[in-house]
């Protein structure tokens, strides 16, 4: 029998242990740039004092129940609690949100007060740049900060939609590794990389994962590239072809 130990990667949230407290985890390089990975899922880059989070998919519970299908409704609560630990860790001075910041268009909408102002509050005193992503391509102004198709800083491009370039940081495709370790296979959200591009696992407490093993990494990443799990304290490195598929 399969036994898998799952950390924070459910399509529908649910998760069999903690997600990871916010702290730094390690060393992330891309283009020359080493960035700290946070064990949340963030990626904060200090001489900038840049965080970059991705598929936060706000409102994914309540976009459900719009269809018939009931998930408790606190996944925009709980992952705004934990970008707000990430922030107070890092003390960024700009926020760079790189798409599918909503479940759906008309997910800011739906945001209650108490999200709206715990929102507000974390943008406060800082830039915040939401990139457009597939799943909200139209900005609200409801939301605050600043709306960008892509953002290009440096040798580094900021987008939602990986296309394989020098220097690219992008979303969307929620990677998550899969290992063998001491008899038991371990799945955890991780960030896919290999030091010229990185894809950024999902932030979401609702986002689902895609397994690195998949042939949209293969396409993104041709060369062979690293994952980089997300634990408790720190990252772990594996190449992903030593990776174990779904």
């Amino acid at each position: 029998m399969r036994r898998d130990v799952a950390e924070g990667d459910g399509d529908g949230g649910s998760t069999q242990a903690a997600a990871p407290a916010a702290g730094p985890g390690g060393i992330v390089t891309v283009a020359g740039i080493d960035f700290v990975g946070d064990t949340a899922g963030a990626l904060f880059w200090p001489e900038e004092r840049l965080l970059l989070v991705a598929d936060l998919h706000l409102e994914k519970g309540s976009s459900f129940a719009r269809r018939g299908m009931m998930l408790p409704p606190y996944d925009t609560a709980a992952t705004l609690a934990r970008l707000g630990a990430v922030i107070a860790h890092h003390a960024p001075r700009t926020v760079v949100a790189l798409g599918d910041s909503f479940h759906d268009g008309h997910g800011p909408s739906r945001l209650t007060a108490q999200d709206q102002a715990v929102l507000a509050a974390l943008q406060r005193g800082r830039d915040w740049i939401w990139i457009t992503g597939n799943h909200d391509p139209e900005p609200s102004a409801a939301v605050g900060g600043m709306f960008a198709d892509c953002l290009a800083i440096g040798p580094l491009t900021f987008r939602h939609l990986p296309t394989g370039g020098d220097g690219e940081i992008a979303g969307h495709l929620h990677p998550v590794a899969r290992v063998s370790v001491r008899g038991r296979a371990i799945r955890r959200r991780c960030f896919a990389g290999d030091g010229r591009a990185l894809v950024m696992p999902a932030f979401g407490a609702y986002a689902g994962g895609l397994n690195v093993r998949h042939a949209a990494f293969a396409a993104a990443f041709v060369n062979g590239f690293t994952a980089h799990m997300l634990g408790a304290r720190r990252l772990y490195a594996f190449a992903a072809r030593h990776c174990l598929p779904d």
